[in-house]
């Protein structure tokens, strides 16, 4: 499957500082993962339209069962925002019947260094999942 690309839903101010996330999901069955990839579009789409976020991409690997996010925020309580929010609250809980494993990580850059590639979001990821 292809990515869904980064895409900027607001510019932050060229001296600002964001905050960003990224997340890996492995659900525990092809069912389970197609369920998150067809939940994926409406999600995507509420975090275009989210106040303080500024940027998001999905890389989805459904046949593997593995999907990786990738977000920017205005600051931290903007992400809770959004995360608090519907459809991401019901579909984040009814998620979790499906969930193998799941992965978080979080950081600022300044928002010159936007948008984030995979590669450092994997490296972060994989370091998070080191430490634990």
């Amino acid at each position: 499957m292809p990515d869904v690309p980064w895409s900027t839903p607001t510019r932050a101010a060229a001296d600002a500082e964001v905050y960003v996330m990224a997340s890996r999901f492995e659900t525990a069955s092809l069912t389970g993962a197609l369920r998150f990839f067809l939940k994926s579009p409406g999600i995507i789409r509420q975090i275009r339209k989210a106040p303080g976020a500024h940027g998001v991409g999905l890389r989805a690997r459904v046949l593997s069962r593995t999907f990786l996010t990738l977000s920017a925020w205005e600051d931290r309580e903007a992400l809770y925002r959004f995360a608090r929010s519907e459809p991401h609250r019901s579909s984040s809980r009814a998620a979790a019947t499906y969930m193998k494993e799941s992965e978080f990580t979080f950081w600022t850059v300044p928002a010159s260094e936007l948008p984030i590639g995979w590669a450092e979001a994997e490296r972060r990821l994989a370091e998070q999942k080191q430490a634990r």
